[in-house]
């Protein structure tokens, strides 16, 4: 399977890294399997000599081929960690990892102690400070917040598709809900339509199993109506249509930490720009929730 957003230039993705740094922007999630490992490698050079300024999240347990770019499997196993870990180390250009994120969030609960072990084994190695699970399905989440020093959930959740277990879940835990497709993999970025088609090149192109909001690379008709419903709430108060997206989340939960994704400068200081305005009143949440009938 390909694993890929379409092309992208190494010395456009460097100058939109900068320019988050620039605006303030301190945690940056990737993953290994993320242009098979090439991600890694562009963070860890972007973020070379800002080290300790920063909060690097990471994740693991799908096998890849960095040649050809290919997603070839997926290792659960317990033995699979520090091998994954050690990897990603060098391709970030790093010690340690500040948050280490298991990638599989369909994998067996049965295997969830042993790899538990494994990363408390690489915490008390210096590897890793802290660890979570990226997984939509909450049994799994409190499974893991087992570990001493698990501290997060990444899961999906944006303005159009609500997760109101996991974050309940977040909220009685303690732990930091990290949002995974804050913009609905791009079309709360308001920049698709009804007749917009993405290239096959880009993942959301292919329209792998675990993609929703586009359908063979068109959007969803039901993700645009529902878009439609609260595009104007979302733009009060001078916001950009992905602003108001964000500022949602901030108002959803004090445990929300959107990872909006991106691939120019522009894109980023639009983003950060949603830090300004703040969360969305509790007038305005409460709008956007009547008009989606979740009240």
């Amino acid at each position: 399977m390909p694993s890929g957003w379409g092309q992208v230039d190494d010395a456009v993705s460097l100058r939109a890294i900068q320019a988050g740094l620039e605006a303030g922007i301190t945690f940056f999630d990737t993953a290994d399997v993320y242009g098979a490992g090439h991600s890694e490698r562009i963070v860890g050079q972007a973020l070379k000599g800002r080290r300790d300024d920063v909060v690097i999240a990471t994740k693991w347990g799908n096998l890849f081929d960095e040649q050809s770019r290919q997603i070839t499997g997926a290792d659960p196993s317990p033995a699979y960690v520090a091998k994954a870990c050690e990897a990603s180390l060098r391709r970030l250009g790093t010690d340690y990892i500040d948050l280490y994120q298991w990638h599989l969030g369909g994998a067996a609960l049965e295997t969830v102690p042993r790899v538990l072990d494994a990363l408390e084994t690489l915490v008390a190695r210096g590897k890793v400070r802290s660890y979570a699970w990226s997984t939509d399905d909450p049994a799994r989440a409190r499974a893991f917040a087992v570990g001493p020093h698990c501290r997060a959930v990444q899961h999906g959740l944006n303005v159009l598709d609500d997760a109101p277990e996991m974050v309940a879940l977040c909220e009685e835990l303690g732990l930091a809900s990290i949002n995974r497709s804050p913009l609905a993999m791009g079309l709360l970025s308001g920049k698709y339509t009804s007749t917009s088609r993405l290239p096959d090149s880009d993942i959301r192109g292919k329209t792998p199993a675990w993609m929703k909001y586009f359908d063979n690379g068109v959007p969803s008709p039901k993700w645009l109506q529902r878009l439609a419903a609260v595009r104007e709430v979302l733009q009060s108060d001078g916001r950009t249509l992905a602003q108001g997206a964000l500022a949602w989340l901030w108002a959803r939960s004090p445990n929300t930490i959107p990872i909006p994704g991106f691939k120019t400068a522009e894109q980023v200081t639009e983003n950060a720009g949603a830090l300004a305005r703040g969360a969305l009143s509790p007038e305005q949440l409460q709008e956007v929730e009547r008009l989606l009938g979740r009240v």
